[in-house]
């Protein structure tokens, strides 16, 4: 059994952007990255997420802030995030089931990471496959491969049992760093994560 703590994310949340950018270096050891879907994590709970309220405006400008802090390059907002548009558009199943995909071909991190760059360095829509293969081409996941695979029932079965896992957990929201027992939600809860 895997000992090391996890982060769970999606990718349609900048904070879990962040968070992506950081986890290897700031956790003690490397965690094991879970994709799962934020959009069931917020059916299961009853949730509104904060991009959905009154809030999305400071949000938005607290993530740019702290995107411009860490030296990333300057957010470009995909599609759903703009004025008058709704973010719940963007919880898509695509690009969690490529990560789904891609952690079983030993690429999780790195298809992650290509994930998060083209949704907000890019302003690319995940919730669009042709922009989830541009991010699968760029950590070496054959687009064709990838585009049979997230249409597969094993990976769609996979993300389904790792999202009712986390809610099981009490994962609430993303990003969450699961160290032991212990459920650390927010990318400025990654220092207190790594301490525990």
């Amino acid at each position: 059994m895997d000992e090391r703590a996890t982060f769970y994310f999606d990718y349609s949340s900048p904070y879990s952007y962040l968070t992506a950018e950081r986890v290897n270096a700031v956790m003690p050891e490397p965690p094991v990255w879970q994709p799962i879907s934020f959009g069931f994590v917020l059916r299961a709970t009853g949730r509104t997420p904060w991009s959905l309220t009154g809030e999305r405006e400071a949000g938005m400008a607290e993530i740019e802030r702290r995107a411009a802090e860490r030296g990333l390059p300057e957010l470009r907002w995909p599609r759903g995030w703009g004025p008058g548009e709704s973010v719940a558009e963007a919880y898509g199943l695509s690009a969690p089931r490529a990560g789904i995909f891609a952690k079983a071909s030993g690429r999780a991190v790195a298809f992650s990471l290509a994930a998060f760059r083209q949704a907000f360095a890019g302003g690319r829509d995940l919730s669009d496959p042709e922009n989830v293969l541009i991010a699968a081409a760029a950590c070496e996941l054959h687009p064709r491969a990838v585009l049979a695979g997230i249409e597969t029932e094993s990976v769609k079965r996979e993300l389904q049992q790792a999202t009712e896992a986390a809610i099981e957990l009490g994962v609430a929201g993303v990003p969450t760093i699961a160290v032991g027992e212990e459920l650390f939600w927010g990318d400025d809860r990654l220092e207190e994560a790594a301490a525990a």
